[in-house]
């Protein structure tokens, strides 16, 4: 997987994001159902790992492929799943921006 948007705070990270514009929607059916202009995140619920990470991020669901892993069937961390204007997106996370 490969890229994120670090958030201020480990805890709460949708409600961080929904700060900065993000809409909490469910799971989409499959990636193609983004609409275009708009970025699938993914936000993680990683119990104890998120009280003690220094790592504070949401993960962008860049293609197909990326989609597929965030919501593999077989991971039982509860998710939250995002959309964010795809600008937002890129101002957030550099890396992704210098790569899409």
């Amino acid at each position: 997987m490969g890229y994120y948007i670090e958030t201020p705070m480990n805890k709460n990270k949708a409600e961080q994001m929904a700060t900065v514009g993000a809409v909490a929607i469910d799971k989409p059916d499959s990636f193609a159902d983004i609409p275009e202009g708009h970025t699938l995140l993914c936000v993680v619920q990683n119990g104890l790992f998120d009280a003690r990470s220094q790592r504070r991020a949401v993960g962008i669901c860049f293609d197909d492929q990326e989609f597929k892993a965030f919501g593999e069937p077989s991971d039982p961390r509860p998710k939250t799943w995002m959309t964010i204007d795809s600008a937002s997106a890129r101002d957030l996370c550099p890396d992704y921006a210098a790569n899409v």
